[in-house]
C-alpha cells in the first residue's frame, strides 16, 4: 500500500520560516558542551580567559528548546494515559517549524537523518537562527508494512 502520492512529494524542498533561538550563546553553556564533546579547543574559552569566544559548530543545534515560561507539552499531557509523546512542538512531525504533510497525518514518521549547514562559528552573546527543509521524503516497505522517512 503506497502512502506517498504526488501531493505529498511536493513538500520536498519546502522550508520553514527562520526561528530565532530563545537563548543567546553563553560561555558557561559552551564550556559544558565543549567538555561533553571532549574538545578543549582554546577558541571555545571566553576572551577574558585568552580564548576566542566561539561555540563549537554543532552547539547551536542545542539552542532550540522551549523558552522559560512557555507551556510544556509533556506536562500538559501528563494525566493522559493514552498520550504517546507526539504533540504540537514535539514528536516526529513537529520538526523546527516544517509544515505537516496532510497525507501522512496520524502516522508515525521517522527522521532519516539530518544535515546542517553552518556559515561560521556562533560567538558568545549572539542569538542564532535556524530554518529547516524537507530534503527528501522516501517510502520503504518493511515486514511490518510501509514506513516513511
Amino acid at each position: 500500500m503506497a502512502l506517498l502520492n504526488a501531493e505529498a512529494l511536493a513538500y520536498i524542498g519546502r522550508s520553514s520560516e527562520f526561528e530565532l533561538a530563545c537563548d543567546a550563546v553563553e560561555a558557561g553553556a559552551v564550556r559544558r558542551y565543549a567538555q561533553a564533546i571532549m574538545d578543549d579547543d582554546p577558541a571555545y574559552a571566553p576572551p577574558e580567559a585568552g580564548g576566542g569566544g566561539l561555540a563549537p559548530l554543532l552547539y547551536p543545534t542545542h539552542l532550540f528548546r522551549r523558552a522559560w515560561g512557555t507551556p510544556d507539552p509533556i506536562q500538559d499531557h501528563a494525566s493522559d494515559p493514552d498520550f504517546d509523546g507526539v504533540a504540537d512542538g514535539i514528536g516526529a512531525t513537529a520538526s523546527q517549524g516544517l509544515p505537516d504533510i496532510p497525507q501522512l497525518q496520524g502516522l508515525r514518521l521517522m527522521n532519516g537523518g539530518s544535515e546542517f549547514e553552518f556559515f561560521r562559528h556562533a560567538r558568545f552573546g549572539e542569538r542564532v537562527k535556524v530554518r529547516s527543509s524537507y530534503a527528501d521524503i522516501v517510502e520503504r516497505e518493511t515486514s511490518q508494512g510501509p514506513i516513511v522517512f
